[in-house]
């Protein structure tokens, strides 16, 4: 399959793309810096994302989405224009896939989907806005055409979490490995991610997915610079709320 990789420079967007390279697809990377891809070893299409085309995109099988901003920079509502940007996009290109690197944020809290995460109240006022934004993102995402998916990671977004391979998927709602926790590391996310583009399961559908921790087995953190929602937000050198951590992978 042919798959452009939106924020391929990010810790999250180098995973899926090397996993997705792992498997023999014909992988671009689509940043506003080319000579920050070159180790890459893919062909770049070097653009800002709000001056991506529909020709652009046009020769893909599957695009992906691992935009982010840093968290407190005051461009979080960028995270809606984006949404509403590539949702554009892709309404125009019927047989190309959308998927996004999405925030755990709007999932609900349990099973019984009254309450989501971002109204639980665990947030503190001062880092909502980039979980505001991404859940603000994923709801418009649901009236568009384009054939989107949304991949929300588990409450416990783990960078330096080790790659087991395997994990379990949810739609909604948290839900929680065999010790009870709601976690992924960035490693398992990337093969969700990736099967996710190879197996079509949700298709204009939200979903998440939880893997085992680990914590004996962890790989060192990546050098690379940040892109992706979660790692942008642990960017910040801002002292950061315990809750925010598990939400947003921060060390």
């Amino acid at each position: 399959m042919k798959i452009g990789i939106i924020g391929a420079t990010g810790q999250q967007g180098r995973l899926i793309t090397e996993e997705a390279l792992r498997r023999g697809h014909e992988v671009t990377a689509i940043v506003r810096s080319a000579e920050k891809a070159a180790t890459l070893g893919v062909p770049v299409l070097e653009k800002d994302i709000f001056d991506l085309t529909v020709e652009d995109l046009r020769p893909f099988d599957a695009v992906v989405s691992a935009f982010g901003v840093q968290a407190g920079s005051g461009l979080e509502f960028q995270y809606q224009t984006v949404g509403f940007t590539l949702a554009h996009l892709f309404e125009q290109l019927p047989e190309v896939r959308i998927l996004f690197v999405g925030g755990a944020a709007s999932l609900f809290t349990d099973e019984s989907m009254k309450t989501r995460v971002i109204e639980s109240g665990a947030i503190p006022e001062a880092w909502i806005a980039v979980p505001y934004n991404a859940w603000q993102s994923f709801m418009a995402l649901q009236k568009s055409s384009c054939k989107w998916t949304y991949f929300s990671p588990a409450v416990t977004f783990d960078r330096n979490g080790a790659r087991t391979g395997s994990y379990t998927l949810g739609t909604d709602y948290v839900i929680r490995n065999s010790t009870g926790e709601s976690y992924i590391s960035y490693a398992d996310y990337a093969i969700a991610m990736v099967d996710e583009i190879e197996q079509g399961r949700f298709i204009r559908k939200r979903f998440t997915a939880v893997s085992e921790h680990k914590a004996a087995d962890r790989e060192p953190a990546s050098e690379k610079g940040p892109e992706s929602a979660a790692e942008t937000a642990k960017a910040t050198d801002k002292p950061k709320p315990g809750f925010l951590r598990r939400l947003f992978g921060w060390n």
